[in-house]
């Protein structure tokens, strides 16, 4: 008997051995548990997996009994599946008001705040044009309002704007500044939907800053064209009321897998997406009111726990780091944490393959969010080819995706990150269907599409973890530097 076990488990390994990475993909990926991961993580009784809420929690201790089910260890240095994210809920100020010169401006209609709440009064200011912290390092900003201008000159995302003023406001106060006033002026986000989105409360990483009662930072209502305003030699005042705080902890879930080659296992490939969406909100005209993300992003956080049930079984080369990132629809606030508290160091993580999905509108493709921005193009193109789908490119960069996921929070520091997304060719009414509305529910799904949209992205993450030549930014793309620093390739 002992003979004839023995027999069976070498037969299984040889025929496992034998198989192609494409006919790993394929035998580990089929419709009913497809539809059994979205149909938990996407039903009502999760109302929305909101950052925070229990459906969010549950949501999580979900994730983590499928990584131990599939055998998936904990990251190298924790102690748990879980790594902790602190944040905080914050209710801005209903008044404030800002005063350069003789120019006095209005909280929420001239000025909005993005971040602190200490006043200050008939202070010194100092011009920085964009104030990049770099910039920073040589000027004379101690005990004096710094003003600049959003973002960096080259990008026109608020988003990431957004990015980069937290980088600024920590180097602002690093150098002793009491205030940071940024000019805003931006087509892509109108003034006013602006004002009404910081006007909300808002979630944010709890970043230690004492409560909110930190530096006032704030975007002005004013186009760097005119800068009439400013007089250097009048003094400059922010004056703003206390916000209301409230502070818990969400997290990340990570899960680990040592590689199979003695050499290449030193190198980790991420394989991320976030599991968080928007919670309870507007009722539709059905009266449905639980906004359930299956599109988004239910679609891709099962599409990160198929990898890691295909790979524990035939584990690749390179060795695996399974991400889930909560607080993503608040700010991309998980991945933010994550690689700033990561437990592999930056410089192993050779590759980021996020998944993210707003919907689709064209099911013999599958969109990849940055695929001609890397040297693994070709390997995602044919594996989605594999199973009879064709790979494209962002069709509508005018939305910048890729600085909307969170496969940019890897990419600003130089690892490699395009974002694997279902199928579409445009923004048009099929997403907006769909797309942060409460209709988007498991039952509207075509799982024979999502199917090949899953065995395309395994197979790529299987031939990208068992790459020879570990795949890198292709030449002149924007993170190309960042990723030469990184690697010191």
């Amino acid at each position: 008997m002992k003979k004839t076990l023995l027999l069976t488990l070498l037969s299984g390994s040889l025929f496992a051995f034998g198989q192609t990475d494409q006919e790993l993909a394929d035998r580990s990926v089929n419709q009913g548990i497809i539809k059994s991961h979205i149909g938990f993580l996407a039903s009502d009784e999760l109302k929305g997996r909101d950052t925070p809420s229990e459906g969010l929690k549950i949501a999580a201790k979900y994730i983590e009994s499928r990584f131990v089910e599939y055998g998936i260890e904990m990251a190298p240095g924790m102690d748990s599946y879980f790594q902790p994210v602190p944040m905080k809920k914050v209710s801005p100020p209903s008044t404030g008001a800002i005063k350069i010169g003789s120019t006095e401006l209005l909280l929420n209609t001239d000025f909005v705040l993005i971040d602190g709440s200490t006043s200050v009064f008939d202070q010194p200011f100092f011009y920085a044009e964009y104030g990049l912290p770099d910039d920073l390092d040589e000027k004379d900003v101690k005990g004096k309002i710094v003003i600049a201008i959003c973002g960096d000159g080259e990008s026109q995302s608020p988003q990431q704007w957004f990015a980069l003023a937290g980088e600024k406001r920590k180097k602002v106060k690093e150098l002793g500044g009491i205030g940071l006033i940024e000019l805003y002026n931006s087509t892509s986000l109108p003034w006013n939907f602006l004002v009404r989105f910081l006007s909300q409360e808002q979630t944010v990483l709890d970043e230690g800053d004492d409560d909110g009662k930190s530096m006032a930072h704030a975007w002005l209502n004013r186009s760097a064209d005119d800068l009439s305003f400013l007089d250097t030699k009048k003094p400059a005042s922010i004056v703003v009321a206390e916000p209301v705080v409230e502070k818990f902890t969400s997290q990340n879930i990570v899960g680990y897998l040592e590689g199979s080659d003695d050499k290449l296992k030193n190198e980790f490939v991420v394989y991320s997406a976030h599991y968080d969406h928007v919670g309870i909100g507007q009722a539709d005209a059905d009266g449905d009111s639980i906004y359930n993300g299956s599109r988004d992003n239910a679609v891709g956080t099962v599409t990160v726990l198929t990898a890691a049930q295909n790979l524990a079984k035939n584990p690749t080369k390179r060795s695996g780091l399974f991400v889930l990132f909560t607080g993503e629809e608040k700010g991309l606030l998980g991945s933010k944490s994550f690689v700033d508290n990561s437990p592999v160091d930056l410089d192993k993580m050779v590759y980021c393959f996020n998944s993210d999905n707003g919907g689709y509108n064209d099911t013999s493709k599958a969109t990849i969010i940055g695929l001609t921005r890397t040297t693994a193009e070709e390997m995602i193109i044919e594996a989605c080819k594999a199973f009879g789908l064709e790979a494209i490119e962002d069709p509508a960069p005018e939305q910048g995706l890729f600085d909307r996921s969170d496969n940019v929070r890897f990419a600003a520091k130089g690892i490699p990150a395009p974002t694997f997304s279902m199928g579409f060719t445009a923004f048009d009414d099929e997403i907006t269907k769909y797309y942060h509305q409460a209709g988007d529910n498991p039952n509207t799904l075509d799982y024979v599409y999502l199917e090949k949209f899953f065995k395309s992205y395994v197979y790529a993450c299987r031939m990208i973890g068992n790459a020879k030549k570990t795949p890198f930014w292709k030449k002149g793309d924007k993170y190309y530097d960042s990723g030469v620093e990184l690697y010191k390739n």
